[in-house]
């Protein structure tokens, strides 16, 4: 019973999608050290942090959403609004999710934990954004971007001096490129969203103008992974890595048309799990030859 129950808790926050905001964690982790690797006590609780955090928010969501999703024909299917997993274990598994994100911030060390409440904040508030501002792609990013920044301060043990500025380029490199893929995700929900009154940019500005903002974004987030190898001093595995990132990206866009979004979730699940993978072997790859 508990496992039938672990099992549809976790089919019920897509578990598996941790691939991509994992990666991103880990290069804030690789990359935080001033001399060496992180230790293997940092990089056990940066993982059990990471997984725990993506959990409370996607349980979280769920949860808050669940009339919503009921509504919603291309999300009437999923767990809770069906019926299959009840919203008690939703309940059970947001709450100790969110307990275990707590011991591990308190075991990452003392700025780690004096930020998890503002962490906290974007986690699940995230939820509620979509019901008052269009903005919410770009809450959904910065909340994602979070990760590399926490790995960061969990490894330097800092975050606001000079010698931080990797941990804020990821920040903005991880905010640009989901919310820039949240946009091309948003699209197929923009009659729904008209509908209901749910702010999007797709629903408030066409699916075209969704589309080309996503574009610019994930110029961003190249620019962005530039200047971060440029100020670390990187060396050639990592512009490999960002090269291959630019094309998936531009692979990407090249799936979705305004007229055309029926590989969508190609663009969505695919292809954005090689770019983080991608981006995190390329950057252990340069720093093993440095």
């Amino acid at each position: 019973m508990l496992l039938e129950k672990t099992r549809d808790f976790l089919a019920l926050i897509k578990f598996e999608h941790t691939i991509f905001a994992l990666p991103f964690a880990y290069l804030g982790m690789i990359l935080a050290p001033t001399d060496g690797w992180p230790t293997w006590h940092q990089f056990l609780w940066i993982t059990i942090a990471m997984a725990s955090a993506r959990t409370l928010a996607m349980g979280a969501n769920r949860i808050i959403d669940r009339a919503i999703d009921a509504e919603n024909p291309r999300t009437a299917g999923r767990p809770l609004p069906s019926g299959r997993i009840k919203a008690s274990t939703a309940w059970i598994g947001t709450t100790l999710s969110a307990a275990i994100l707590t011991v591990a911030a308190w075991r990452l060390g003392p700025l780690p934990f004096a930020l998890l409440p503002g962490a906290a904040v974007f986690l699940v508030g995230y939820s509620f954004t979509k019901r008052v501002t269009w903005l919410s792609h770009f809450i959904l990013g910065f909340t994602d971007g979070l990760a590399p920044m926490g790995a960061w301060t969990a490894v330097r043990g800092s975050l606001f001096t000079t010698s931080d500025l990797p941990a804020w380029i990821l920040l903005g490199a991880v905010t640009t490129w989901i919310g820039g893929f949240d946009l091309i995700y948003a699209c197929q929900d923009i009659d729904f969203d008209r509908r209901t009154g749910l702010h999007s940019i797709p629903a408030r500005f066409g699916v075209a103008a969704a589309l080309r903002l996503s574009s610019l974004c994930h110029l961003l987030t190249v620019s962005l992974l530039v200047w971060l190898g440029g100020w670390i001093g990187l060396t050639w595995p990592y512009w490999l890595g960002v090269l291959a990132a630019a094309g998936l990206l531009t692979y990407e866009h090249r799936l979705v048309q305004p007229d055309d979004l029926s590989r969508l979730n190609v663009a969505f699940f695919n292809i954005n799990g090689y770019i983080s993978v991608t981006l995190f072997v390329s950057v252990l790859a340069a720093l093993f030859l440095s």
